[in-house]
């Protein structure tokens, strides 16, 4: 005779539900941003090991202990992320000015580039006539 289980075999799990063994230790600064990064693209440790073509084990380690990857994997592992290899290792993006004037000046210029060509001569012409002026 054969016994019968009334309770379903997943019953009470859900897919938002963490699987595995908790860490007593807290992650290292990559493998922090790593595993942030990984969850805002929406995948799991699995499916982000199959695109990477390593299994989930070896990733899974790539998310818990201090590593060093090649900058293949890391070019790969950005791609697959949709961020950049900047973003990835924690970078600050540096904070360049164009070229060109700033602030007021610029709001004028970017104002009177939309005039007609006419209008455009005419502003180019005061603007140099004061530049030459104070120079």
């Amino acid at each position: 005779m054969q016994a019968l289980c009334s309770i379903a075999t997943n019953a009470g799990y859900t897919a938002a539900m963490q699987t595995g063994r908790p860490s007593s230790r807290p992650r290292p600064p990559f493998g922090a941003r790593l595993h942030t990064l990984r969850e805002a693209a929406g995948l799991t440790q699995a499916q982000l090991a199959d695109k990477l073509g390593i299994s989930a084990r070896a990733y899974a380690f790539w998310e818990r202990e201090p590593i060093s990857l090649k900058a293949e994997q890391i070019a790969t592992l950005a791609d697959v992320l949709g961020v950049t290899a900047d973003e990835l290792v924690g970078r600050e993006p540096s904070k360049r000015r164009g070229p060109g004037p700033a602030g007021r000046l610029r709001q004028v210029f970017t104002r009177a580039s939309q005039l007609p060509r006419s209008q455009q001569a005419r502003v180019a012409e005061v603007v140099e006539a004061l530049v030459a002026k104070a120079g």
